[in-house]
């Protein structure tokens, strides 16, 4: 190599340098254009690319990425206190042009880009999906200790966080329920008029964000790439960030994808320090990626033209195929379809997903017909099949209650309906799949297996986790969502051992305020309520019975039902119960805990069960008085002893026959007729309910 040409090469890394790295963390000021050889703090799925891009996430589902400047960054004013009130954080501002692509077929992306300033860089606690690759599912969800200032760009409509849509722009203080939000897009200058803009349109924008110290103002503003810096800001929010912002505070960026392939990119930032951020120089910004490469269109007819007759010769054979083929898969869409067909997924793709539905992808077999695990072809998604056979108890009606009411449930305690597909004959729904699947296989070994012992505090986070789901279900959710089947085998456990609550088949919606309807009695031997057996209502006290059967189950290892080797049935919550009158519950624990679990804790839960199970339904509390018993918020009410104790077994076996007792997965469907002739029920106990 020539002394000049070296020379030159020398220069231009030097050049590169300077141009990456602006001030240093000394006077909060720096700037990237482009991000070739800048030293970010990088983690996950987060890195940069030849070009400069900052790549945050690959397109992998169910990741997150972090980068963050490498130095901290002191945004307090001098001599403030830690922990004064007193407008102690100087004014900063930030600036960032950032992408995100799809694939071609998407038209939903997840979860966006989040700007975030925090006391640590290393944010690997933090889940993606829904949580951002910021918090995880440990409560630490609005806590003050989390020091936390971000600005998301969130591209899914979370109501568990209140998200006005899947395409806004929100500020959030600790929290992922933003403080402010507006629908992303921008205002012009001139008119004065509001340009609405898609986060996921795989154009890049620029995003300028700025805290006034003195008046406590935080401004977020949104333009596309090239357009000058609106006047007028997108969202504005007042809050005081002297509690927020530690003395040391590391600033970067999170990102994570959900259930479908996405890429984060950002592509320039900067920031300063009681000063405005440095202007970003877009002559020298790295490309985005397109969906598609786009080839020469003439090159593309040179091409075509000399195949067209051989296209043409075989159009029409293909054409018989295409019909002979929809006639054989039978698919067919009804007017209540319509507002489900972004969710319906062709049958080829299930049969190409799911090995033509082979006995090797078979995860198990109920009473509704078979789940399979499966590969979607386009998104490479692993998903589960539930093959609802034409014969079963689960039928038209509740596969059609099923899309209706999953399908627009969004919460991390529910499983996720991706979507379903109808044949002539046969109904399958498409549900996010769960590696560790239900939770029954590792209370009760079912399905066969070795799986380990759940210690308690897993033990423990899955019923708070279902305690949250039925909240959300009862009172969150724009109608009220009766459940009517909770046990411990539509119970799904995630890649990371969270709980989901799935099999929404049996589940009933009613509006907020209305009178319950009767309907045909329904649910699983051991968790069914007995007055839904005399009413024929099932309402949300129903679902709590059930829960109360779970809790039990869960805390003592055992079924809810079990039978001697004469055939005569024992109720869990009748052993329970005679462990509580005799001041021994913890021996109700499930022993292969080998004593390694914290009593309280064990002890609250067994006697919430006997709450949740009381006969009486007046007497259980709400799902939101749960949540708080088991949060530790509300003290649990004591249990007062009964004068005349009916045992739990006959008020569960009276309400139902004894027909259909298949195990877990049998149904039980009583006509109210066949009940008519049920005695009184005497009370379990006299308790104060704090209702």
């Amino acid at each position: 190599m020539s002394g000049t040409k070296c020379m030159y090469l020398c220069l231009r890394l030097l050049f590169l340098q300077l141009a990456v790295a602006g001030a240093g963390a000394d006077d909060g000021q720096f700037l990237y254009n482009g991000f070739a050889g800048a030293n970010l703090t990088l983690y996950g799925m987060a890195k940069i690319t030849p070009d400069g891009l900052l790549k945050l996430t690959n397109g992998t589902v169910q990741e997150k990425g972090h980068a963050f400047y490498p130095a901290p960054v002191s945004l307090r004013r001098v001599g403030a206190a830690p922990n004064s009130s007193e407008k102690a954080v100087r004014s900063f501002s930030s600036s960032f042009v950032f992408g995100i692509l799809t694939a071609a077929t998407q038209d939903l992306g997840g979860h966006g880009i989040v700007l975030v300033i925090a006391p640590n860089a290393n944010l690997s606690a933090g889940l993606p999906s829904n949580y951002m690759g910021l918090f995880n599912s440990t409560g630490s969800l609005g806590n003050p200790s989390n020091h936390m200032f971000a600005v998301e760009l969130d591209t899914i409509h979370n109501l568990e966080f209140k998200d006005m849509n899947n395409n806004h722009v929100g500020i959030n203080i600790n929290n992922l329920s933003s403080k402010e939000q507006e629908e992303a897009g921008y205002y012009d200058d001139k008119s004065g008029q509001f340009h609405d803009l898609t986060l996921i349109s795989g154009n890049a924008m620029q995003v300028w964000v700025d805290y006034d110290g003195d008046t406590t103002e935080i401004n977020v503003t949104l333009a596309p790439l090239g357009t000058k810096r609106p006047t007028r800001p997108l969202l504005s929010a007042r809050h005081d960030l002297s509690t927020v912002i530690t003395n040391q505070s590391y600033i970067g960026f999170s990102s994570s994808t959900g259930t479908l392939s996405t890429h984060h990119y950002v592509l320039a930032w900067s920031f300063g320090v009681d000063r405005a951020a440095p202007a970003i120089d877009m002559s020298k910004l790295p490309k985005m990626p397109r969906k598609t490469s786009s080839g020469s269109q003439s090159k593309t007819m040179a091409i075509a033209l000399p195949i067209v007759s051989v296209v043409l010769v075989f159009f029409i054979a293909s054409c018989v195929l295409l019909v002979r083929r929809r006639y054989k898969y039978g698919e067919f869409r009804e007017d209540w379809e319509i507002e489900f067909g972004p969710q319906r997924i062709p049958y080829k793709d299930l049969i190409q997903a799911t090995e033509r539905f082979k006995n090797k992808n078979l995860l198990g077999v109920g009473g509704f017909g078979r789940v399979y695990k499966g590969v979607l072809p386009k998104s490479h998604l692993e998903v589960a099949v539930k093959r609802v056979s034409h014969e079963s108890r689960q039928g038209m009606k509740e596969f059609i209650a099923e899309v209706a009411s999953i399908g627009r449930l969004r919460h991390r305690n529910v499983v996720q309906l991706l979507g379903y597909c109808r044949l002539r004959d046969e109904l399958l729904l498409v549900y996010d799949y769960m590696p560790n699947g239900s939770l029954d296989k590792y209370l009760h070994g079912h399905g066969g297996g070795d799986k380990p012992v759940l210690s308690w505090p897993r033990r423990f986070l899955i019923v708070k986790g279902i305690a949250s789901g039925l909240l959300y279900l009862h009172e969150e959710w724009e109608q009220v969502v009766v459940h009517r089947d909770i046990k411990a085998s539509n119970v799904l456990l995630d890649g990371e051992m969270n709980a989901r609550l799935g099999d929404f088949g049996l589940a009933k919606l009613y509006d907020h305020g209305t009178e319950l309807q009767t309907t045909i009695v329904a649910g699983t031997l051991g968790y069914l309520a007995p007055e839904t057996a005399r009413t024929g209502k099932a309402s949300p006290l129903t679902d709590v019975f059930a829960f109360g059967a779970f809790l039990l189950e869960v805390t003592t290892g055992r079924r809810t039902m079990e039978h001697d080797t004469q055939g005569n049935s024992h109720m869990l919550v009748d052993r329970v119960f005679e462990h509580w009158r005799t001041n021994s519950l913890v021996n109700a624990v499930d022993p292969r805990l080998g004593g390694e679990y914290n009593s309280d804790e064990a002890c609250m839960t067994l006697k919430l069960g006997l709450l949740c199970s009381h006969p009486l339904p007046s007497m259980r509390p709400s799902m939101r008085q749960v949540t708080q018993y088991l949060d530790g918020h509300l003290p649990l009410p004591e249990l007062m002893p009964s004068l005349h104790h009916t045992s739990f077994s006959m008020l569960s076996m009276s309400s139902a026959t004894t027909q259909g007792q298949e195990g877990l997965d049998s149904y039980v469907v009583v006509s109210k007729a066949s009940l008519s002739s049920m005695g009184s029920i005497g009370e379990l106990s006299n308790l104060s309910s704090g209702r």
